[in-house]
C-alpha cells in the first residue's frame, strides 16, 4: 500500500461519522419541532374562531347602530390608538431580529430584540389602559350601552392575549441568557413568534374596523 493511500485511510477512521443513531436523534428532533408547529397553528386556528365571533358580532352591532360607533370615534384618541398600532407592528419587527440572531447563533442578540418585544408589548397594554380611561370618562363603559359591550369584549381579549404574549416574551429572552437556544436548536423562539405575529395582525383587524372604517 502506498504512503498516499495510507493517509487516505487514516483520515477516514479519523473523522466521525454518523451513526445511525445519531440519524435517529435528528429526525426525531425534527418531526417533534414540526409536531410542535402543528399544534401551534391549531391552537392559532381555535383562536381565530374565538376572535371572528367577536368581530362578527361588533360588525353586526354596528350595521344595525351606525351612530353608536360613531360616538366612540368621537371620543376615542385616534392618535393614540394609532400609535399603539405602530408601537404593536414594531414588537414584530423586534421579534423577527431576535429570531435571525439566535439562527445566528446570539444568544445576547436574542435577548435584546425579544426583550424589545416585551417591552414595546407592555407599553401598548398601558397605553390602551389610558384609552380604556378616557373611554369610561366619556360614559363609555362595559355596561353602559350595548356598544360598550361590543367594544370591550374583542379589545379587552386582545389586550389579555398581549400580556400572555409580554410574558411569554419574557421567558423566551431567560432561557436565551441561560443559553438554552442556538443557532441548531430555536424551535421555542419560532413558536412564540407564530403566537406574536397573530396578536399582530388580530389587532391590525381590530383598529380597522373599530377605529378606522
Amino acid at each position: 500500500m502506498s504512503e498516499m493511500s495510507i493517509e487516505k485511510v487514516v483520515e477516514a477512521e479519523a473523522t466521525p461519522s454518523a451513526t445511525p443513531a445519531d440519524h435517529g436523534h435528528g429526525h426525531n428532533a425534527a418531526a417533534h419541532n414540526e409536531n410542535l408547529k402543528f399544534a401551534t397553528w391549531l391552537y392559532l386556528g381555535s383562536e381565530v374562531v374565538l376572535f371572528a365571533t367577536l368581530i362578527a358580532m361588533f360588525v353586526l352591532f354596528r350595521l344595525h347602530s351606525p351612530d353608536a360607533v360613531l360616538k366612540v370615534h368621537a371620543e376615542a384618541s385616534i392618535a393614540l390608538v394609532s400609535l399603539n398600532t405602530f408601537l404593536l407592528l414594531t414588537s414584530s419587527w423586534a421579534m423577527v431580529m431576535g429570531l435571525r440572531e439566535i439562527r445566528r447563533g446570539n444568544s445576547k442578540g436574542l435577548a435584546q430584540w425579544i426583550g424589545l418585544t416585551a417591552l414595546l408589548g407592555a407599553v401598548f397594554v398601558g397605553l390602551q389602559y389610558v384609552e380604556y380611561s378616557e373611554m369610561a370618562a366619556a360614559g363609555i363603559t362595559l355596561y353602559s350601552s350595548e356598544f360598550g359591550m361590543r367594544f370591550y369584549a374583542p379589545t379587552a381579549f386582545h389586550g389579555a392575549h398581549v400580556i400572555v404574549g409580554v410574558l411569554w416574551a419574557l421567558y423566551v429572552v431567560r432561557n436565551g441568557m441561560k443559553g438554552r437556544y442556538s443557532a441548531d436548536n430555536y424551535i421555542g423562539v419560532e413558536i412564540f413568534g407564530l403566537y406574536w405575529h397573530f396578536v399582530d395582525v388580530v389587532w391590525i383587524l381590530l383598529f380597522t374596523l373599530i377605529y378606522l372604517v
